[in-house]
């Protein structure tokens, strides 16, 4: 649903899982740190919301959201986490650049859900502007990273119940 009709922060609590118990990746790409930093507070504060311990969330930065899928198979290779939330932020410039980085992280985030038994969880903003950028990290359309931290909460469970 685009997100002009959707608040990224919306949900039902009640429906969530538990989080106690669980141990999540977080990784945040450093290119454009005023939002990714946002993305990254809003999915801690939602993971410690819903019963994930604060030591029990790592977080880890990378230099840029074409590295998150690398730091994400590292996490993975660890094995010290039971999901992957990967936080980033592109905005489109001049040149085909943005193209190429949102066509290698969503394909490298998709290969990576299919290679291993974990979620890792797109939190990648893909935007035209610093301005549509900040309305989903906080803003008037909510926070990509409450999102993320819910998404990999029901990823999580709905894995264990199969």
């Amino acid at each position: 649903m685009a997100t002009a009709l959707h608040n990224l922060s919306d949900y039902d609590p009640s429906e969530i899982p538990s989080g106690k118990g669980i141990r999540i990746g977080i990784l945040v790409a450093e290119w454009n740190r005023e939002i990714t930093h946002k993305l990254a507070e809003g999915a801690i504060t939602t993971l410690i919301q819903h019963g994930v311990d604060e030591q029990d969330i790592i977080l880890h930065h990378v230099p840029g959201s074409f590295e998150l899928t690398k730091g994400a198979d590292w996490m993975a290779q660890s094995r010290k986490v039971d999901g992957v939330i990967c936080l980033g932020c592109v905005i489109r410039g001049e040149t085909p650049h943005f193209d190429y980085i949102c066509q290698g992280v969503t394909r490298g985030i998709t290969d990576l859900n299919l290679k291993y038994p974990l979620p890792f969880i797109f939190g990648v903003l893909t935007t035209e502007t610093f301005e549509q950028a900040a309305e989903r990290a906080g803003g008037k359309h909510g926070n990509k990273g409450i999102e993320a931290a819910v998404t990999v909460l029901k990823m999580i469970d709905l894995h264990t119940y199969l």
